[in-house]
């Protein structure tokens, strides 16, 4: 199962990143996410780690496995017979961004997630949204 969604936002592609990459912060943006503790010092970073705990989930450790400075990252994470894939790409749209998310879900039994499809689609919906809603709020006078 895979799922992806585009978004524009009114703000530079590094004001959208800085708050995109504040993984720690999410939970002061998006409703989809209870709580987030990054398991590193610094900065996101290939390897780095954050548990997150979202709404009717069980907590999860993410684990960063590809990241492009002020553009992207995907993180994974495990479970038995799943593994579960999320990107965020940036992308900069003259003055604004266009801020892509996506979601994949593999393993023995991803055939399980299909009940749960709406859910996802719902999460990763809300997630690109509400970062659209923050970073407009908190957007520098051009």
């Amino acid at each position: 199962m895979r799922y992806e969604t585009t978004v524009a936002i009114d703000a530079d592609v590094e004001d959208v990143w800085r708050v995109l990459s504040a993984v720690g912060n999410w939970p002061d943006w998006t409703p989809t996410v209870l709580a987030a503790r990054k398991c590193d010092d610094g900065p996101l970073r290939v390897g780095g780690r954050v548990e997150l705990r979202q709404p009717g989930q069980p907590s999860r450790v993410w684990t960063v496995t590809e990241l492009v400075p002020s553009r992207s990252f995907t993180w994974t994470s495990t479970a038995p017979g799943l593994r579960l894939t999320a990107g965020h790409r940036l992308r900069a749209d003259g003055p604004g961004t266009l801020a892509g998310f996506d979601f994949t879900v593999e393993g023995a039994l991803s055939p399980l997630a299909r009940a749960a499809a709406r859910t996802i689609r719902r999460f990763v919906d809300t997630e690109a949204h509400s970062l659209k809603a923050h970073c407009e709020r908190q957007a520098r006078p051009r």
